[in-house]
This record gives structure tokens, sequence and C-alpha cells, in this order.
């Protein structure tokens, strides 16, 4: 460590934040210097892809160093099944306390802790229910309401802070922080895009992402000089699109960068494209004004979360832990914006699959690599390892269980002899009117992306494949899946994710070490299979077989 003392880890994640809406990743209007700062303390990785393009398949695989099809948790509220282990199993035991301010967006595997007597209330029944977190403040900012009851069950502690503040209502989370001014009677509710652009109701020290910060603070405060693992992970810019004053008046229609899109990519396009160009969000996104609405909020949300890095870091250093605190900012996916005539998230284009990734090693040997960027393939998996391997633990011994690869030798500039040559996603639409509309079994609903240095390649169940060429066309405006020219490369990454699908993954019981040591052992145990004549092997084999024989 720089300095010596506790190995903290800060990790910090946005919720739908799209890879270059940074200063530092390019945009020419949205300036974000505490991120940027961040950058020039660590490394910036601008080919870092999350394993699912969605909200709570992602986050598995990142708490569980797992691929989708390794955990099982496919989609938004699938569980993760109970036994998979996760970040705080493989933390605690390095003695760092592994801790969640914020969103998970993890489904408990109920049925999982009944049936082996795992009561909820227990410390065990709670992490096995928070992803592996002990639980701060587990709040996934979607309280929303409906004619079916909640979509969060749980009423947050965010909720009740608002109603101390004098926010009235059941539901302050919609009705102050995601709501605008009402119009007569009727509420302006965040959940309608076309109040984007109008001041939440909730004052801005009172939002969300203010809110979140503070309770990182508390919760650093509170731990003093014991190590810790936080998990701050902001529900924003997520929707629902709002954002409090000042941060909704920031920017206007003339920030908003063009689209990303075609018309090509409407002429004959591939039918699971089709299909999600025809969902609602993707038609509404497809409005121009609708994006010069939106985006200004977008925007304005990212500055927030950019104004609220700057305090907790300046929170940090009066506490002497930046020198002894691994720092990471990412985001779970990002997001269309109507680029590719697409809105939320979902497919596999580099808006949507790709996101920011800045990661500082504090200690002495990163020194040479602060303030680079790395384009190296990258994978949100790796993260785990990472934190394994910085925390003093060995990530490589529990290469039976984690399918990611720690990033500390790219951080400390070693000469590595081999990295991935592919980066892999999975999306499971099954639970989508995408699946309904192009008549999928659930079982079939599944899409699997294969990146290299230079192309991407989509296998889509009963359909041709989706193809790019990011050397020659790197906005991805040009499918060129039926290409006879790319015949071959399509043939070569086919293959490729197909051994990436014969990959040992489910024995996470027995480390490849501990299979080595396994050979041979049972001729020890008197297992003689085999034998004819006592002869045939050492005498000393016969020796459990070789007591007071021949007595009545």
């Amino acid at each position: 460590m720089a300095q010596g003392g506790a190995r903290n880890i800060l990790f910090i994640m946005c919720d739908q934040l799209r890879w270059d809406y940074l200063s530092c990743a390019g945009h020419p209007h949205l300036h974000t210097p505490n991120i940027d700062a961040l950058a020039r303390r660590g490394v910036r990785f601008t080919r870092a892809y999350v394993q699912s393009p969605v909200c709570g398949a992602s986050r598995m695989s990142t708490y569980t160093g797992r691929y989708v099809s390794s955990h099982g948790a496919s989609w938004n509220g699938v569980p993760l099944k109970v036994g998979e282990m996760t970040m705080g199993d493989y933390l605690r035991p390095l003695g760092l306390a592994t801790v969640l301010v914020g969103k998970t967006h993890m489904k408990a595997d109920q049925e999982g802790m009944e049936r082996l007597g795992i009561a909820p209330e227990s410390i065990i029944g709670v992490r096995v229910a928070e992803a592996g977190f002990d639980p701060y403040e587990r709040d996934d900012g979607l309280h929303a309401v409906g004619p079916d009851g909640r979509y969060d069950p749980q009423n947050p502690r965010y909720n009740a802070y608002l109603n101390e503040k004098g926010y009235a209502g059941a539901n302050p989370w919609h009705d102050w922080a995601n709501s605008a001014a009402p119009e007569g009677n009727a509420a302006a509710s965040g959940w309608a895009m076309r109040h984007a652009g109008k001041p939440a109701r909730v004052s801005e020290e009172d939002s969300e992402t203010p809110y979140m910060t503070r309770r990182a603070m508390d919760f650093i405060t509170e731990a003093g000089d014991k190590p810790w693992c936080l998990h701050l992970s902001y529900i924003k810019p997520h929707w629902p699109y709002i954002a409090p004053a000042p941060y909704n008046a920031l920017y206007d229609a003339r920030h908003v960068l063009p689209p990303v899109r075609s018309e090509a990519e409407r002429q004959n396009p591939h039918p699971v494209y089709e299909a999600f160009m025809g969902l609602r969000v993707s038609q509404t996104f497809a409005r121009e004004d609708v994006r010069e609405t939106v985006i200004p909020a977008y925007m304005g949300l990212i500055k927030q979360i950019d104004d609220q890095i700057g305090h907790l870091m300046d929170f940090l250093a009066a506490r002497g832990l930046l020198e002894t605190t691994m720092i990471v900012f990412t985001s779970d996916h990002g997001d269309y914006l109507g680029d590719h005539w697409l809105g939320e998230k979902d497919l596999f284009h580099e808006p949507s699959v790709k996101v920011p990734l800045i990661v500082i090693d504090p200690s002495r040997e990163a020194d040479a690599t602060r303030g680079t960027i790395c384009d190296r393939l990258v994978e949100c998996i790796d993260l785990l390892p990472t934190f394994i391997d910085y925390a003093g633990g060995d990530a490589g011994a529990q290469s039976h269980r984690l399918e990611g690869r720690s990033l500390l030798g790219l951080l400390r500039g070693e000469k590595l002899e081999s990295w991935r040559r592919y980066s892999i996603s999975e999306y499971d639409y099954s639970i989508l009117p995408v699946a309904m509309r192009l008549n999928k079994e659930p079982k079939d609903a599944r899409l699997f992306m294969i990146a290299d240095e230079r192309f991407k390649y989509v296998h889509a169940p009963g359909y041709g494949p989706m193809f790019y060429d990011l050397a020659a066309d790197p906005d991805e405006l040009h499918d060129v899946g039926d290409d006879p020219r790319f015949e071959a490369e399509r043939a070569r990454l086919s293959a490729a994710l197909a051994q990436w699908g014969l990959r040992v993954s489910q024995r996470t019981t027995r480390s490849e070490a501990q299979i080595k040591a396994m050979r041979g052992k049972a001729l020890r145990k008197g297992i003689l299979i085999g034998v004819w004549d006592e002869g045939d092997v050492p005498a000393e084999l016969w020796s459990g077989y070789q007591g007071e024989t021949g007595k009545s």
C-alpha cells in the first residue's frame, strides 16, 4: 500500500450510465471533473463489457465473478440461487466488512432458503438475500406502485427520511423525488417523459444521489479503522428521467448529440433487432422531441453524480483514506437514448453493453499507470478477482468458481503472458414482449455476444447471426451477418463461442489444485481396480487386507 494501513475498497456503480457520457470519455458538453480526476489517479478501461445488458443479471455476474449462464440469475426478478458465492463470501475471510449502500436488484432465492432451513432474519439469511452484502442501506430505487401493487414490496428507508423532512405521502420517492410540481390536480409523474425537463419537487440535497452519498459517509465514519469493501450503488441516471434543480436546467437541446442511427438499420433488419425496435420505449426514443427533452435531464443526473463524487473524495481525503482505498467507478449497463432506433438497454450495441470503468489502485506498484488508458478486453466479472488479490487473497486459487481475471497486473503495468482474446455477454429476453412477438419458448429466447479486438458476433438461436466490423464500422450501423466477405470471421467467432459454451462452470466445490491432488489416491485407500494377481501392485497396498486372516 502507498502508506500502509487498511486495504479498503470503494466500489461505486451507477445505473444505466453510458460509457461515453463523461468528459474523460470525450463527451463535448457534459463536463465531469471529479470523475475525470479519478481517471487521472487510476486506469480508465475503454473496452469494459457487462455480462448481460440488464440490471439484475449484470449485477449478479459482477457480485459472483461468474457468467450469467453459470450463476443462472438471467434477468431482473430471477433469484440468485442459494449456494452461489458472492463478494462478501470472498472478502470477509480476508478481513473486509462487505457492505451495501444502494441498489443490487437482487432477488432472493426464498424457496431455496426455506428448503435449507435458513431463517431470513439470521445473518446468513440476510446475506444470502442481499447478494452477500451486509445491507447498511438497501434501496433499488424502483418504488413504483400499480394496480397489482408495489414493484418492490419493501418500503425504503428513503421514504421515511423524506416524510421526516416534511415531504408528505405514502410514497414520496415517486411524489417528490421523481415527480415535478402538479399540473392543477394532476401529478406530473416522472414516468411521463414529457416532464423530464421540469425540476423534481424534492430539494437537491434530499434527492436520491446526495442522500446515498451521505449514507456511504455515515458507514465509513462508523467503520473507524476497520477494513471494508463498500458498494455504493447509485440508482441514477436510471429512469425516471427527472432531476432536481438546478440540475434539470443545466443542459438543453443544444447539448444533445445527434443520434447514432441510420435509415438502413430499419431496412430488412435482423428479426430480433426488429422486434426490439418495435417496443414502446424504442418507438418513443425514435422521436427527436423526446430525445431533446430527456437527454438533458439524463445529463443533469450524471452531473449531480459527478458533484457527489467530488464531495465523497473530499470526505475520504480529510480522513487520510485515499492512500489506502482502492476506488472503482463503473455502471451496470448503458442506455440507448434513441441510438440504433432503440430505447433502454437489452441488446449488444456499444451504448448498451459497454460501460465506463475506472480503477484506482493506491499502491506504489500502480504509480506508473496512473492517468493511463487501457484498451484491453475487460469484463465486469474481473472486478471481484481484482478485489480478492488487492485484499491479499489469491483469486487464481478460486478459478473453479471465478470466471473473471484479476486486473491487478494491468493496474500495475506488469507484462502479462496472456490476456483474454474475447469478451462475452448474454441476454435472456424470455420475459419481454419480444419473445411473444417472435413466438419463442423461454428456453429459446436467448442471445449471446462474443467480441474480439475488431469484430462483434451475436448468436440468436433460431436465426442467423448479427455481425459487426468495429474497425470499418465503429458505430455499428451495418449488420454484415449475411455478408459472404465475412464468412470466415463469423465461423471463427462462432467456434470460439461454442468453445466458451463447453467451459467447466458448475464444478465449483473442487479447485484445479484439489483435483490434481486427488489423482491416484484411491489406490492407497484400498481401491485396487483391475488387479489380477497380488504381485501386480506394491505389497504395501495390500496392508489393509492382511490382518488376522485364516482364523476361525
